[in-house]
């Protein structure tokens, strides 16, 4: 059995869930799991815990201290092996270095995960894999350009200040000084997100109202984000529009447009970059069934999230997949069409979602009981 679950956010890492799977399977296999072999290949879609996921499949864990959201110092981590380094940008500009109920839409930066990036460099990287999700920021990428070396000037000269409001004050841009080393480096960008940076489709209408943007911020960014593509036209060309629309291009409150238009970085689906960088492929070898999951089964869940990923990618090859959750709300048609054969979720067991929360890692473990009951018997 393979375990290949994300993590169940805001209650379990995606390497606990698949230390707590393995204990209830053990303990509901018959005869005490006797030649039962299980194997855990946590994983992630770009998003919060890529680093993490990276970690546990090998690769060494680096720390730096970068410019947080807010401008204030924070330690952010990336992943290392061998030249290619795994970067998520949440471990620097993420929500979660944000105080809790405290949001700035207008002016969060991206600058300390250009930071991140420049760390990564410095490390000998020279394949990038650059995970991007859960982001405080919606600036486009402008503060991550600056910090690798891009120049974005008001009309006097000044620097235009952090975030992505101010970047209506934008005049010239300048990406001749970005760091030479990126021009020898293969950047992936890895996102489940395929939104265009603008528009009623783009990073600040749709991503907006999740990191504090009222009616007015929306509309204050969305305005400011299309005068920065329009200036970085005359910077770099009609490709800077192009990329403006390009799949991708919204994530991370535009951070994928700018890793677009100044990394050179090609756009995949996270978890197909993921499941490739961790070796998902020969984790499969022997594989009689895999299990995977995520906090939530939803709607979301089949549009490019880990457990459809894994699940495509393991009936490719044959093999049937289960999945465990928090909560599930995917009918079983649904749940067939990702390749999924049955879903268990925590809410079967306790339906009080606070409790489920509370108590996820003894509950995931009374529900990977049942499942090998169900499968092993």
């Amino acid at each position: 059995m393979l375990i290949a679950a994300d993590k169940f956010k805001g209650s379990l890492t995606a390497v606990e869930v698949a230390e707590r799977v393995t204990a209830g399977l053990r303990r509901g296999a018959p005869r005490g799991g006797e030649g039962l072999r299980i194997s855990a290949l946590p994983v992630a879609d770009g998003g919060d815990g890529t680093v993490d996921a990276a970690v546990a499949a090998g690769f060494e864990r680096r720390e730096v201290r970068v410019t947080g959201p807010l401008g204030a110092p924070v330690t952010a981590a990336y992943a290392l092996h061998g030249t290619t380094a795994v970067v998520e940008m949440a471990e620097a500009s993420g929500l979660r270095h944000l105080p809790k109920g405290v949001f700035a839409p207008l002016t969060a930066t991206t600058y300390g995960s250009g930071e991140l990036l420049r760390a990564a460099l410095d490390a000998g990287a020279r394949t990038i894999v650059f995970g991007v999700g859960g982001s405080a920021t919606t600036d486009g990428g402008a503060g991550m350009l600056s910090a690798l070396g891009a120049r974005f000037l008001r009309a006097d000269g000044t620097p235009v200040a952090p975030g992505g409001g101010p970047l209506r004050d934008l005049a010239t841009a300048d990406l001749s000084g970005l760091d030479p080393r990126l021009a020898a480096t293969e950047t992936v960008l890895a996102s489940d997100v395929d939104n265009p940076l603008t528009g009623p489709k783009g990073a600040p209408a749709v991503y907006g109202p999740q990191k504090g943007a009222g009616e007015d911020d929306v509309a204050a960014l969305d305005a400011a984000l299309a005068h920065y593509v329009r200036v970085l036209e005359r910077a770099v060309g009609a490709s800077a529009a192009e990329y403006a629309l390009a799949p991708g291009a919204g994530a991370a409150g535009g951070i994928g447009f700018g890793a677009l238009v100044g990394l050179g970085a090609t756009f995949r689906p996270g978890i197909e970059v993921m499941l490739d960088v961790l070796g998902f492929p020969a984790a499969l070898e022997g594989a009689d069934l895999v299990i995977t999951g995520e906090g939530s089964l939803d709607e979301q869940t089949l549009h490019g999230k880990a457990p459809a990923g894994v699940a495509t990618a393991a009936r490719a090859r044959g093999i049937e997949v289960v999945a465990v959750c928090g909560r599930l709300s995917l009918p079983p048609a649904a749940l067939g069409t990702a390749g999924i054969r049955r879903a268990y979720a925590l809410t079967d067991l306790e339906p009080d979602p606070a409790r489920c929360i509370a108590e996820a890692g003894p509950l995931l473990e009374r529900t990977a009981a049942r499942l090998a009951a169900d499968f092993l018997a």
